[in-house]
C-alpha cells in the first residue's frame, strides 16, 4: 500500500490529504525528498508509529499472560464445578453390554470365533430367513452365570426371553431377543473403594446396586462409507451378550468410570469375557439426570420420575475416560438448560472422543415404543441350584478378597502394589508373584522373623518394578518363563543374605531376561559378581579419592549441609571400586563421616 501511495504521489513533498491511502491511521504525514523516492520495484518498510510501539508485547510476556489466563479459566471452571455440585445433584445409572466368552452363538449353532471374512459365521436364523427358528445354546449360559455370581446377584430359577421391537438395518428380524421382564439374575451389588478411583466426595467406600443382569443377542456390525453407502457384517449377530443394569445410585463421574473399570476387571477375572473396552468387547450406556439438592422426592418440577430429574441416555461409550468426560459434559449441559429456564427432554445422545459436548441422536424410546412381548418361539430357561453351587465353588477369588489377602500376612503389600498384581495380565502376574514368595520363604527358613516379614514386599517390588521395567523397555508381553519364579527367588535370596549388591542383582536379572540360561550361583561365580566386602580402610581410601575429584562440592556439603550431593560421591566410589564390592549404604556412611564430622572438629 505504502509503495503504491508514494509512487502515485511522487511529485508532492507532502502526502496529499486527499489520497485515501494516506488517511489510514497507521500512516503518518512525512516529507519525502525526490532523491529518496524508490524505484517501482524497491520495497519499503512501513514506518512505525508510537501506537505500534505501545501495542507490541514481548513474546515472553505474552506467554506468561497466556499461561495466567489458562490457569484463571481452570480455576473458574473448578469453582463452577464446586458451586454446581453444591446446588445440583447428579444421578447416574449405568448399562454395560459385555460379549460372553463362548464359541457358540446365543440362538444358533454358528461360531463366534473371529473371522477376517465378513458374513461367514452366520446361520439362517442370524439372517432372519423366513421359517428359521431360534435354538438356545446351553453352553452360553455358563459364562453369564459366572459373571452374575461374581457380581453378587441372585440367580433366578426360571427366566424368560422377550422381543424388543425396533427397526434398524443391523437387526434383520426387526426385533432383538432379550430378557426384559424375567432376567436370569437380580439384586446384585459391587463395592468400590478409594483405591478403585472413586470420587473423594464418596469417601472410602461406596456400594452400587445392580438391578438385574439379562441375556440378549448382539446386532450386526455396520461400516459407513460416505456419502450414502453402509455395509453390514452379520458375523456378530446373535453373539451372546449380558446387559448389566445398575440402580441410579452413582453421583460422581469419576465413580461411574471406576464402576465400569472394576466390572470389566471382575468379568475378565472370572473368565466371563475375553476382551474389554479396548477391543470393543464391552460397551457402556450412561443415563444422566440432575436435580436441585434437597428437592421433594415425591414429584419433580423438571419432568423426572420418582424425584429424579429427567434423564438422557448417552450410547456406546468405548473407554473409561469417555464415560467420565461424557457425564461431565451432559451434566453441565442439563444444568445450563435448567438454569436458563428450559426443560430437559428425554432423548438418546451421542459422544465423540475429544469432544466437549454431547449431541442429540434421537428422541428417547420408552417401554411402549419397543412393544415388548414374550418370545413365543423360546421356552423358559430353568437353572438348577446344583449348577449354581458348582459354579460358585469353582469361581476365582473375588478381587477385593485378593486385595485383603495381599495386604495381610504373609505378603504385607501396600494397596498401591497389591492392586496392579490383581489387575495385570489376567492374574498371571499374581500367580507368578505368589510362586516367588513361596520359594523364597522356603529358601530363607533359617533367617529371623524380620527377614521373613519383608519377603512379600521385596518380591513385590522386584516382580512389579524391576521385572516390569524390563518388560516395558523390551515392549514385551508377560511371560513367566522368561525369568522363572525359582530363578528370581534364588536371586533375591542372594540379595537378602547380602551376598550381592542391589546393583548386581539388577544386572543379573537383566542378563537372565535377555536369555542367559546359567543357574544364578554359576552365573555369579563365573562373572565374579559375588560380594566380597571391602574393609573400612578400603572404603576410606575410595572416599578420599572421590573427594579430591570435586573439592568445591565437598565444601558446599560442609557449609550448606546439602546432603543430596553425597550421591555423586557414592557413584564415583562405586565406579572406582572393584565390580560388585562397593555397597552404597556403607559408602554413604563413610562419606558423611569424612565430610561432615571432620568439619565439626
Amino acid at each position: 500500500m505504502l509503495r503504491s501511495c508514494l509512487r502515485n504521489c511522487s511529485r508532492a513533498t507532502v502526502r496529499p490529504a486527499s489520497c485515501p491511502q494516506c488517511l489510514r491511521p497507521e500512516y503518518v504525514r512525512i516529507k519525502v525528498p525526490q532523491s529518496s523516492l524508490p524505484t517501482p520495484f524497491t520495497p519499503i518498510r512501513r514506518i512505525q508509529t508510537s501506537t505500534d510501539t505501545q501495542d507490541r508485547i514481548p513474546l515472553r510476556k505474552q506467554l506468561k499472560q497466556d499461561a495466567k489466563a489458562v490457569k484463571a479459566r481452570k480455576r473458574e471452571r473448578r469453582e463452577q464445578e464446586e458451586f454446581s455440585r453444591e446446588k445440583w445433584e447428579l444421578t447416574v445409572g449405568v448399562e454395560i453390554h459385555a460379549q460372553l466368552n463362548t464359541e457358540a452363538k446365543l440362538f444358533s449353532k454358528a461360531s463366534t470365533l473371529p473371522s477376517e471374512l465378513p458374513n461367514t459365521n452366520v446361520a439362517l436364523f442370524d439372517l432372519a430367513f423366513p421359517g428359521s427358528q431360534p435354538q438356545f445354546q446351553a453352553e452360553t449360559l455358563l459364562p453369564a452365570l459366572r459373571a452374575a455370581i461374581a457380581l453378587k446377584c441372585e440367580i433366578q430359577p426360571v427366566s424368560r426371553f422377550d422381543r424388543k421391537h425396533y427397526f434398524y438395518q443391523d437387526q434383520p428380524a426387526g426385533y432383538q431377543i432379550t430378557q426384559y421382564y424375567a432376567p436370569f439374575a437380580r439384586n446384585g451389588y459391587l463395592d468400590l473403594f478409594s483405591h478403585d478411583g472413586i470420587a473423594p466426595e464418596d469417601g472410602e467406600q461406596v456400594r452400587i446396586g445392580i438391578k438385574q443382569i439379562q441375556l440378549e443377542q448382539d446386532t450386526a456390525k455396520s461400516q459407513e462409507y460416505p456419502p450414502s453407502t453402509q455395509l453390514l457384517d452379520f458375523n456378530r449377530v446373535s453373539h451372546p451378550l449380558i446387559e448389566i443394569i445398575t440402580m441410579p445410585q452413582i453421583h460422581n463421574p469419576a465413580t461411574a468410570a471406576a464402576f465400569v473399570r472394576k466390572v470389566q476387571s471382575i468379568l475378565q477375572a472370572c473368565n466371563a469375557v475375553t476382551t474389554g473396552m479396548e477391543l470393543g468387547g464391552l460397551r457402556a450406556d450412561i443415563n444422566v439426570s440432575v436435580r436441585l439438592r434437597g428437592e421433594n422426592p415425591g414429584a419433580h418440577q423438571y419432568g423426572g420420575i420418582g424425584g429424579l430429574g429427567q434423564r438422557t441416555e448417552i450410547k456406546n461409550l468405548s473407554s473409561f475416560k469417555a464415560v467420565e468426560d461424557a457425564i461431565i459434559a451432559e451434566k453441565n449441559r442439563q444444568i445450563g438448560v435448567l438454569e436458563s429456564g428450559g426443560v430437559i427432554e428425554g432423548e438418546t445422545r451421542g459422544w465423540t472422543i475429544g469432544s466437549t459436548e454431547t449431541r442429540k441422536l434421537r428422541g428417547k424410546e420408552g417401554e411402549v415404543d419397543y412393544r415388548y412381548m414374550p418370545d413365543p418361539d423360546i421356552p423358559p430357561l430353568y437353572i438348577g441350584a446344583d449348577l449354581v453351587a458348582q459354579l460358585t465353588d469353582s469361581i476365582p477369588t473375588d478381587p477385593d478378597e485378593l486385595m485383603d489377602i495381599l495386604v495381610d500376612r504373609p505378603y504385607n503389600l501396600t494397596i498401591r502394589d497389591a492392586q496392579p498384581l490383581v489387575e495385570l495380565d489376567d492374574g498371571a502376574r499374581l500367580e507368578y508373584y505368589q510362586d516367588v514368595v513361596d520359594i523364597l520363604s522356603a529358601l530363607q527358613q533359617d533367617l529371623g522373623p524380620k527377614a521373613q516379614a519383608s519377603i512379600g514386599r521385596v518380591a513385590g517390588n522386584w516382580v512389579l518394578h524391576e521385572l516390569g521395567a524390563l518388560l516395558t523397555k523390551a515392549d514385551a508381553e508377560w511371560n513367566a518363563q522368561r525369568v522363572s519364579a525359582k530363578t528370581l527367588a534364588t536371586l533375591l535370596d542372594k540379595l537378602q543374605r547380602q551376598q550381592i549388591t542391589g546393583a548386581t542383582a539388577k544386572q543379573v536379572l537383566a542378563m537372565v531376561f535377555e536369555g542367559d540360561q546359567r543357574p544364578i550361583p554359576q552365573l555369579l561365580e563365573e562373572e565374579n559378581l559375588i560380594l566380597r566386602p571391602l574393609s573400612r580402610k578400603e572404603y576410606i581410601a575410595l572416599a578420599e579419592e572421590a573427594m579430591k575429584m570435586n573439592p568445591e562440592m565437598v565444601e558446599q556439603i560442609r557449609s550448606k549441609k546439602q546432603l543430596g550431593k553425597l550421591g555423586w560421591f557414592v557413584g564415583q566410589m562405586m565406579r572406582k571400586g572393584q565390580k560388585g564390592r562397593v555397597e552404597a549404604q556403607k559408602a554413604d556412611a563413610i562419606l558423611q563421616e569424612l565430610i561432615l564430622k571432620s568439619s565439626q572438629r
